[in-house]
């Protein structure tokens, strides 16, 4: 934190605290477009080094914010999103060190060619600028978006959630140790310092032109505040109302296997699969051992009349139960005609983000995959492969659902955009 900054907080001027965080970032961004590979992998190695000496501090500090929130009465599913423990930091620095050994995607040449009048052209990728990160309550998505950010060469503003706020100051510390060994601006990653909720309206704002993107990731109002308030580009997902369909076609064993982990393996990400949908003309019965399965791994069942039927521990669904982002350990279950039907309900309860099928017929699969128009669709696999990390991307900074320049896991090539390079040799345009 700079002393101007320092002195603005002190004089509760957010305003103008947010406005000289974002000066500093405009200004780190310009150094970092030009830093090379080793100084960032560096950097991102010392700061994986320094989370894994720094474990028992981090630790303590996240214990104090668990603390609160169970004081304040968040539930389980919350607190397991802000929770860490050192197989979760071990984590964090192993995707840091996996964002280091990914390929530098600035100066990457996307495609060239050769105009008739001897025009050389170059499409470049170059950074986006400056990346702002509004987040709640996972304090990983401190390290996560300072890294990719960093990676890609972009300064970074973070505000983290009030929730997070003591687990994220200890994760900053280690990642400015690795941007002060590698010898790059200490301005690179900032947190903002206060969790005034005031300091997220002035990121909206884009801090007199300093923020170029905004990327919100939490609960659906604040992703709503911030596609509603944003004066700048948003990459963001509203919801994560994932769903799992199982065609007539499927293993029910691999099946059993895969529902139960999309669901329960953590059912407070965005991942989680929400929904399950089961074709109503499977040759024998397949409601009855995915209910079960579900309810025997202490999974809340909601389901139609057919899945009421198969154990007397189906709860009824309402109407509110479709669409619905539960991020807990509840689903609802619904019987459909066929592939063509799961993907209308997909249509017209689903977010977008990701959606699965489970069969054996290939034609069937490529039908879903094809048509189901969500950033991430999978065949035979649990959605909660929906993270950048899976995908060999070695961290996210979220999944965007819209349609403009990204879509899907955000990660290094995400943050960057491109130029046009031209080179001549004289060449004027003719009268």
């Amino acid at each position: 934190m700079t002393a101007a900054v320092q002195k603005k907080l002190h004089e509760h001027d957010i305003s103008g605290m947010m406005r000289e965080m974002g000066r500093a970032a405009r200004a780190a961004a310009a150094e970092l477009a030009q830093a090379p590979r080793d100084a960032k992998d560096k950097a991102l190695k010392v700061a994986a080094a320094e989370l894994r000496r720094h474990t028992p501090e981090i630790i303590a500090a996240n214990e104090r914010d668990i603390a609160a929130a169970e004081e304040a009465g968040k539930p389980a599913s919350y607190v397991d999103r802000l929770m860490l423990d050192p197989a979760r930091v071990e984590g964090i620095a192993k995707g840091l060190e996996a964002i280091a050994e990914l390929d530098d995607p600035v100066g990457t040449v996307l495609a060239e060619w050769i105009r008739p009048n001897g025009l050389k052209i170059e499409r470049v990728r170059v950074p986006l600028g400056v990346i702002g990160i509004i987040y709640e309550s996972r304090p990983n998505v401190t390290a996560d978006a300072g890294g990719l950010s960093l990676k890609a060469g972009n300064a970074a503003i973070l505000r983290g959630g009030s929730d997070s706020h003591a687990t994220s100051v200890a994760i900053l510390t280690c990642l400015r140790h690795g941007l002060k060994a590698a010898e790059l601006p200490l301005d690179s990653i900032q947190l903002v310092p206060t969790t005034d909720r005031e300091a997220v309206g002035q990121m909206l704002t884009g801090l007199d032109g300093a923020i170029d993107v905004i990327v919100p990731r939490g609960g659906k109002s604040l992703v709503e505040r911030v596609q509603k308030e944003a004066r700048v580009p948003v990459f963001a997902h509203l919801e994560g109302i994932c769903h799992t369909y199982v065609d007539r076609g499927a293993d029910i064993d691999m099946a059993k296997d895969i529902v139960v982990n999309a669901k329960m393996r953590r059912t407070g990400i965005c991942g989680a699969t929400e929904c399950l949908l089961i074709d109503k003309n499977a040759e024998g019965d397949y409601v009855t051992p995915l209910v079960t399965a579900l309810l025997d791994a202490g999974c809340e069942v909601r389901g139609d009349p057919t899945a009421q039927k198969a154990d007397p521990r189906v709860k009824a669904a309402v109407a509110e139960d479709w669409g619905r982002e539960f991020l807990d350990s509840i689903i609802a279950v619904r019987m459909v005609n066929g592939i063509d039907e799961a993907i209308a309900h997909i249509t017209r309860y689903g977010s977008q983000h990701t959606d699965a099928i489970v069969t054996e017929c290939q034609g069937t699969a490529e039908r879903f995959l094809a048509r189901v128009d969500s950033a991430i669709v999978l065949h035979n696999a649990s959605t909660q492969f929906a993270d950048g990390g899976e995908f060999g991307m070695g961290a996210e900074i979220g999944i965007a659902t819209g349609k403009m320049h990204a879509r899907g896991p955000v990660g290094v090539e995400q943050l960057t955009s491109f130029k046009y390079v031209v080179r001549g040799t004289g060449q004027v345009r003719p009268k």
